[in-house]
């Protein structure tokens, strides 16, 4: 498996796929990612990438690893990324149809 790419890759990806200097690419990102902070209350969406959104999760009950001893986890607000379809498409490997038994002949 491949390296991540870092932010400073990315930057420069863009910067030359748009004839745009390091710095005015490197600003885009910033103010995108500063926007999906904002507006994650009400999901932000990267088309064909995916949605940032805020879930509430209920409280329940958890167990200490350590000792065993059962333990009230309380409710909170947590931040959830769904992948889109069209990137899941995009990036994972097609599976092959199920193969279907021959059907007997008589």
């Amino acid at each position: 498996m491949a390296k991540a790419m870092s932010k400073a890759q990315i930057v420069a990806h863009f910067a030359k796929k748009f004839d745009l200097k390091k710095k005015v690419a490197a600003a885009v990102f910033e103010e995108m990612a500063r926007l999906a902070y904002k507006e994650a209350k009400n999901a932000f969406t990267l088309p064909g990438i995916g949605k940032l959104v805020l879930v509430d999760r209920k409280a329940r009950m958890g167990r200490n690893p350590k000792t065993g001893e059962t333990i009230q986890i309380p409710a909170k607000v947590v931040v959830k990324f769904r992948v889109a379809k069209a990137c899941k498409e995009a990036v994972l490997p097609k599976k092959p149809a199920p193969k279907m038994a021959p059907t007997p002949t008589m």
